[in-house]
């Protein structure tokens, strides 16, 4: 594997936002996720769980629901009044909807995915239909008292429930108006309390509506009499969120102690025919409020306050126990948030609003493996640039000689020149950038740093030469004809000639920068691209795809190399398919041409291609025998995956230099440690 010096840094204080609410869509087997800050990802659940797209957040969008309509339609809502439809295809919004009813706080698709109803803060419940362009008001509901929390339609689409405060109302959708009131009780562990929240609802098909509340309750209700039928009592703090299945045979809650309860209609004896719901299990995967559920045909799914999102399989469920039967824990976003100037040492960080610039530290001192070595030179804290408005920053990225910086918004797009001197450095910003510039999801500065490539999300990308203190636009790659598919992912060759590009539906164009034109496009795959770069020397593109399969293309010949051949012929080592992390970046060492560095959030793997492969059999993370073995046996023992996993969660690592790496890391007790304090539990004993 070789020996490095290890620049070990721990000063990107990250914090992923919290979750707040969460949409399965069962024909696609997507999950949207809408997070505090405003963004919006998706994940696809059949891809090993990726996130093949975001749409960036915004100060004044507070999504408060979230989900799917006929046609892989997704709309959200939020505190803003607002209805706001994606475009999936360019990744941003389509068009927004003021519904004139205050800040919405529910939002339900019906179940013929048509109709769209919205609960508002002043009481109104409005029906909206869905037309192929648009969404278009159609009429409102009988108003109530105070703000509708919680929304669910009846399957068959002909009544909803609406959750309030103190209250639940049930409305004919031909009429318009309520037709019952069921009345919560507001006792809470045999105390009165002042209001009674009924955070969500659940209509079933025999007219059956559950609701659950702060007071701790789940109760199920008969619609048709407006009484309540059963009463669970299942903790001490709110119960927040709830989802059904589709064949409504189990149903899960999460409250705000962090504890996620799955109910399943069991029979009441072994002969009977006569069902009822019964708490079956009990999950604590979060160790705060647990905002939002879904209900997958295989899995439960919650996600909080904590940031985490947790997807947990029904084993009853899963036909093949493999590694998709295993617990997904997804903190990190699956795209780059950091970028590295070699040349100078810096890093560049990336936050919601802000990036910062930092210098790494150095050290004269020696040691043998494993040591820590004292610093004598500490990181600096170079700069803090804050973006105006109140847009999310998209992507970002630093020139490998230190001297450029470029990041995008929604509506804008920033270049800055760097100047040092000595200790001091200033910043000078490149003025009259162009408008097709913006909304930039991806941007890639070239070797040399004489050239910028932008990927737009109309599938475009923008080559730019850099000039002292401005810039030329030399050429737009158009999209092929017939698509308009948003760039996620750019690789420049180390020569600057070759470009290669990656899209959200899985294909990669490779482009001839010095006659600017498309080269060849490598054959598709099935499963989305997560990582690329080409190789100094041999130009050959190493392709990483979510279901843990590397790729080797050689872009003179347009071909697939030996090496990915035989790889494929022999297949991975099945323990580095079961990996649930995706490759997030992809390099190379400048004087081993045999060596592929790679890493994802838990290990760090450089791939030996002179070595032969490992097979099921062999021991896939310890291939190397204990030192005092001659070198014989070493060699003969060796296979090509060299994996460490001393560094998690590893956010980025890359190399310096030939013998330097910098990895980065954001431990998860420091970002628990930085979340408001959850719900204080009493526990036996104490």
């Amino acid at each position: 594997m070789g020996e490095f010096k290890v620049h070990r840094v721990r000063f990107f204080n990250y914090i992923p936002s919290g979750i707040r609410c969460v949409a399965y869509n069962n024909q696609s087997n997507r999950l949207a996720v809408s997070r505090t800050d405003g963004t919006v990802e998706i994940y696809n659940l059949s891809a090993n769980y990726f996130q093949e797209k975001f749409f960036p957040g915004h100060e004044s969008r507070a999504t408060e629901a979230l989900c799917w309509a006929k046609g892989q339609r997704l709309f959200s809502a939020g505190l803003n009044g607002e209805i706001i439809e994606y475009d999936l295809q360019a990744l941003n919004i389509k068009y927004a909807v003021d519904a004139f009813g205050g800040p919405i706080w529910s939002m339900a698709v019906s179940p013929h995915g048509s109709q769209l109803l919205v609960g508002c803060e002043d009481g109104s419940v409005k029906l909206f239909q869905i037309t192929p362009d648009k969404i278009q008001f159609e009429r409102n509901f009988d108003r109530q008292k105070s703000r509708i929390l919680s929304l669910s339609w009846h399957p068959s689409g002909t009544h909803v429930a609406a959750g309030s405060i103190d209250y639940i109302s049930v409305f004919d959708v031909k009429s318009g108006s309520a037709v019952h009131k069921m009345l919560v009780d507001r006792q809470y562990m045999g105390v009165s309390k002042r209001k009674c929240i009924i955070w969500g609802v659940a209509f079933l098909s025999d007219g059956t509506v559950i609701s659950v509340d702060s007071a701790g309750k789940v109760q199920f209700w008969d619609s048709a009499t407006g009484t309540l039928v059963k009463n669970h009592l299942i903790a001490n703090a709110d119960v927040q969120s709830i989802a059904v299945s589709d064949q409504e045979d189990s149903f899960v809650v999460g409250t705000a102690e962090g504890t996620v309860f799955h109910f399943q209609l069991v029979s009441v004896t072994s002969n009977s025919s006569e069902k009822q719901w019964v708490r079956t299990k009990p999950f604590q995967h979060h160790t705060h409020d647990v905002r939002t559920v879904a209900h997958s045909p295989t899995a439960l799914i919650s996600g909080g306050t904590d940031t985490h999102l947790v997807i947990r399989p029904l084993m009853e469920k899963v036909e093949v126990k493999n590694y998709d039967a295993a617990l997904r824990k997804i903190t990190f976003p699956h795209r780059r948030l950091i970028s590295c100037s070699k040349k100078r040492q810096l890093l560049l960080f990336q936050f919601t609003h802000h990036l910062e610039l930092w210098r790494l530290g150095s050290t004269v001192a020696t040691g043998k493996n494993g040591d820590t070595l004292p610093l004598s030179r500490d990181a600096d804290h170079l700069l803090h640039l804050k973006t105006k408005g109140p847009e999310n920053i998209i992507c970002s990225c630093i020139s490998p000689c230190g001297s450029w910086i470029a990041y995008s918004t929604t509506s804008r797009f920033f270049l800055y020149r760097l100047n040092y001197e000595q200790d001091n450095i200033s910043l000078q910003r490149v003025s009259k950038m162009p408008a097709f510039l913006r909304s930039a999801l991806q941007i890639l500065f070239s070797e040399d740093s004489t050239k910028l490539f932008v990927a737009s999300n109309q599938g475009s990308l923008h080559v730019i030469r850099l000039l002292e203190g401005s810039f030329k636009h030399l050429h737009t790659f158009q999209p092929q004809s017939g698509t308009v598919e948003s760039m996620c992912l750019l690789a420049v060759s180390p020569d600057g000639n070759w470009l290669a590009s990656s899209g959200t539906s899985a294909g990669v164009h490779v482009y001839n920068i010095k006659h600017l034109k498309l080269h060849c496009t490598v054959p598709s795959y099935n499963f989305p691209v997560t990582a690329l770069a080409i190789a100094p020397n041999t130009n050959n593109l190493v392709i990483a795809h979510s279901d843990q399969q590397v790729f080797e293309y050689s872009i003179p010949d347009k071909q697939y190399t030996e090496w990915s051949r035989t790889i494929q012929k022999q297949g991975f080592h099945y323990l580095w398919l079961q990996r649930d992390t995706p490759i997030t970046h992809i390099s190379f060492h400048p004087k081993r041409p045999m060596h592929i560095l790679l890493h994802d959030a838990y290990m760090f793997c450089i791939i030996d291609k002179s070595l032969p492969l490992p097979n099921d059999k062999t021991l896939l993370y310890n291939p190397l025998p204990p030192t005092n073995e001659s070198d014989v046996i070493r060699r003969r023992t060796a296979h090509a995956f060299k994996i460490s996993k001393i560094y998690k969660p590893l956010l980025f690592m890359d190399l310096l230099d030939e013998r330097t790496l910098v990895a980065v890391e954001r431990p998860l007790d420091d970002i628990i440690a930085q979340l408001p304090p959850p719900i204080k539990k009493k526990k036996f004993g104490t």
